[in-house]
C-alpha cells in the first residue's frame, strides 16, 4: 500500500490522507478505515488523480456528504475521493446556476431562494452533495434533480472530462447515467425560474420544519433507508409491520419514521446490514413487497 500511496504523492492530484477513518464522513458515523482518501481541489488535480489510479489499477470510489452511505466496518481498500473546497463554487447567471459537484445541495438551495429563483425548493432537504445528488436524481416533495438539470461535467473512470446534458443522464426514480457508467460530477449546471423570494422561502421553511418534526435528525442516520415502492411508502410497510424500535446493536428502527435507522451510540455496519435484512424479510414476507435499498453498502466484508 504505502508505495503506490508515495506514488500518488509525486503526483498533483492533492491532499492525500493515508488510513483514513470512514466514520468521520458519514452520517451514521459509521465505517472503518479507507486505505487513503485524496482531496482534489481543482479539475485538473482530479484528472490527473483518475489516470494515475487507472495506470497503477488502484481501485477507487467517491464520497460527499456520506448522507445515503454505509461503510464496511473493515474499511475500503484502495482511494476513497472526495472533492475538495475547488469544488464548492456556485455561480449564478440570470436564471441559470453553475455549482460545483462538492458544493452543499441544500446551501446551493438557500442561494437560489435569496436570488429569487424557483425550482430547488425541494432541495432544502436534501443533504449531500450536488454531485450526489446529480448521481441519485435526489428528489423531494415532487421534484427532483431531473427537472432541473441542464448539463454535467464529468470524469469518467477512463480519465476523460466530458459534458453530458440532461438527454444523455438516463434519469429515472433515484437513477442516472452514472449508476451504469462511473464518473465524477465535476460541475453541474441548473436552469431555474424567476419567483417571489417570499414565496420561495416561505416554501423552504414549510419543508424543513416538515423534516425536523418527521425525521430523526437529531440522532446519526443516513436518510430513508429504502425506496418507496411503486404506489406505496416504505415507511407505512415497516411500520404497519411493527417494526418500529426494532433493533440490532445499536442500529435500530426509528420510532419517529420507519424508513429510517438510527446509530443510537455504537453500531456497526454489520448490525445495520442484519436489521435491513430483517426488515426486507419481513415485508417480503407479510406483503409480498421486495424492498429495495436506498443506501449504498461499500468497502470490504
Amino acid at each position: 500500500m504505502q508505495q503506490w500511496i508515495s506514488k500518488l504523492s509525486e503526483q498533483e492530484v492533492g491532499a492525500i490522507l493515508p488510513n483514513e477513518p470512514m466514520s468521520r464522513y458519514t452520517t451514521w458515523k459509521i465505517g472503518g478505515p479507507a486505505d487513503a482518501m485524496v482531496v482534489p481541489d481543482t479539475k485538473a488535480q482530479l484528472l490527473s488523480l483518475i489516470r494515475q489510479l487507472r495506470e497503477e489499477q488502484i481501485p477507487w470510489m467517491t464520497i460527499g456528504k456520506g448522507s445515503n452511505m454505509l461503510v464496511s466496518d473493515k474499511g475500503i481498500r484502495g482511494v476513497v475521493i472526495r472533492l475538495g473546497k475547488g469544488f464548492e463554487d456556485i455561480r449564478f447567471g440570470g436564471s441559470e446556476v453553475t455549482a460545483g459537484g462538492g458544493a452543499s445541495f441544500v446551501r446551493l438551495s438557500v442561494m437560489a431562494g435569496k436570488q429569487g429563483l424557483t425550482g430547488l425548493e425541494f432541495a432544502a432537504g436534501v443533504p449531500g452533495t450536488v454531485g450526489g445528488a446529480v448521481y441519485m436524481n435526489a428528489g423531494a416533495h415532487g421534484s427532483d434533480v431531473s427537472r432541473i438539470f441542464k448539463s454535467a461535467d464529468i470524469v469518467l473512470e477512463t480519465g476523460e472530462l466530458v459534458t453530458y446534458t440532461s438527454e444523455d443522464m438516463d434519469f429515472r426514480y433515484r437513477h442516472s447515467l452514472l449508476h451504469d457508467q462511473r464518473g465524477i460530477v465535476a460541475e453541474a449546471r441548473f436552469v431555474l425560474s424567476e419567483g417571489d423570494r417570499l414565496e420561495i422561502a416561505a416554501a423552504m421553511a414549510t419543508y424543513k420544519d416538515r423534516r425536523r418534526k418527521t425525521q430523526p435528525l437529531q440522532q446519526p442516520c443516513a436518510g430513508s433507508v429504502f425506496r418507496n415502492p411503486p404506489g406505496d411508502y416504505a415507511a407505512r410497510l415497516i411500520e404497519s409491520a411493527g417494526l418500529k424500535g426494532r433493533s440490532v446493536g445499536g442500529a435500530e428502527v426509528s420510532a419517529l419514521h420507519a424508513n429510517f435507522i438510527v446509530n443510537t451510540g455504537q453500531a456497526t455496519a454489520e448490525n445495520v446490514l442484519e436489521l435491513m435484512e430483517i426488515i426486507k424479510a419481513t415485508i417480503l414476507s407479510e406483503y409480498d413487497i421486495a424492498l429495495v435499498p436506498e443506501v449504498f453498502f461499500v468497502g470490504e466484508r
